[in-house]
């Protein structure tokens, strides 16, 4: 558990974790209520961190049925970005629209000093990603991108094994495995559905739903580095239900000596988030957010972790949010929430819908 916390301190904060004062909580807004991951910060426990002041959601019926849920007051809801501004200063906001509204978000808050937390993955395209990135750095805002699977403490663990204790040696494949049996299957609300499906509004189906995790994972394990290639096949098996997007693609980057296999589908029969990691020396497999299992050579046994979590603030995206805006945690370009991770994502992502249009390998450039 030492290593561990070791671990966490040196990934993702650059050893500067300070107390984040409760009398001082980041004041945050909300923009959009339409991908329901917004659920994780609506009904969060309140931590004394972040302050909600503002949700801007034109969709009255969906934002007054979260109020019901969630019970926040619907004077906090306003149609626009330009409202909430009227009324409001916040200090950071988080995307939970549409991933194409990711940019508008960012030219929107990035002029006036405002953070930006979005939604996986960060951007519907490279060149959306291009233009959040230059009015990040032009205007000095943090733009940060939550996943899942960033709070998972096999994963954590997973990173330990592999960096610090090099217990498996070089890496040589990982695999990502993502998704479940559809979003229409499991059954999301209409307004997700809606953008989810659309290939404007989402880049793409599953390739961009569950890829994104996939290209995520394995920059932050191999350390910022760009893949030299990317091939990818994707199709419809239910065209009944997703006649305009993927519903099932498999993503091939390859590196100088390891390939990494990112499975992404809205066809597998259970929900899964789950990473294999084989080195020279042995394998690690992620099962869970908090189970872990390893195997070193053919004659070792194969050893089970089980309840591995990160610790405070480094196990939570809106405590990260807060640590960021206040100066406490210092994030690393290679971390899974940061901007140059992202970029890389969304260059590989690219890559893939290319790879699936042609048909060939896309070899990235230097």
């Amino acid at each position: 558990m030492k290593k561990l916390i070791l671990l966490l301190i040196v990934t993702l904060s650059i050893g500067n974790i300070k107390g984040q004062s409760k009398a001082d909580p980041v004041k945050v807004a909300v923009i959009g209520l339409t991908h329901t991951h917004v659920h994780w910060i609506l009904g969060r426990e309140d931590l004394g961190d972040i302050e909600i002041i503002g949700i801007v959601e034109p969709n009255k019926d969906l934002a007054s049925r979260y109020a019901k849920q969630h019970g926040y007051s619907m004077d906090m809801v306003y149609e626009s970005m330009e409202a909430l501004m009227a009324n409001k200063s916040p200090e950071a906001v988080t995307a939970f629209g549409t991933i194409y509204d990711h940019l508008a978000v960012v030219e929107f808050f990035a002029p006036k000093g405002i953070h930006v937390m979005v939604e996986k993955p960060l951007a519907v395209s490279f060149k959306h990603a291009e233009k959040m990135k230059r009015l990040a750095e032009k205007h000095n805002i943090h733009l940060l991108t939550n996943y899942e699977t960033t709070w998972y403490g096999s994963n954590f663990k997973a990173y330990e094994m592999v960096h610090h204790d090099k217990t498996i040696g070089e890496i040589r494949k990982i695999v990502v495995h993502d998704g479940h049996r559809g979003p229409k299957e499991i059954g999301v609300n209409e307004e997700f559905l809606e953008w989810l499906t659309d290939p404007v509004l989402n880049g793409a189906g599953a390739l961009t739903d569950f890829g994104c995790y996939g290209a995520n994972l394995a920059t932050w394990l191999m350390k910022g580095e760009r893949p030299e290639s990317v091939f990818a096949l994707a199709q419809t098996n239910k065209p009944d239900l997703y006649p305009k997007v993927d519903d099932d693609a498999t993503i091939v980057l390859k590196y100088p000596k390891t390939q990494v296999i990112i499975q992404a589908s809205w066809n597998w029969p259970v929900s899964r988030k789950d990473m294999e990691v084989y080195g020279e020396n042995g394998q690690i497999i992620a099962d869970n957010g908090s189970t872990l299992r390893y195997k070193l050579g053919d004659d070792h046994k194969e050893v089970t972790l089980t309840e591995l979590k990160k610790s405070s603030p480094l196990d939570d995206p809106f405590s990260l949010l807060a640590g960021v805006v206040r100066g406490t945690i210092k994030p690393l370009p290679t971390d899974l929430s940061a901007l140059e991770n992202n970029m890389i994502v969304m260059e590989i992502l690219e890559a893939a819908k290319k790879s699936v249009a042609s048909g060939k390998l896309v070899k990235l450039k230097n």
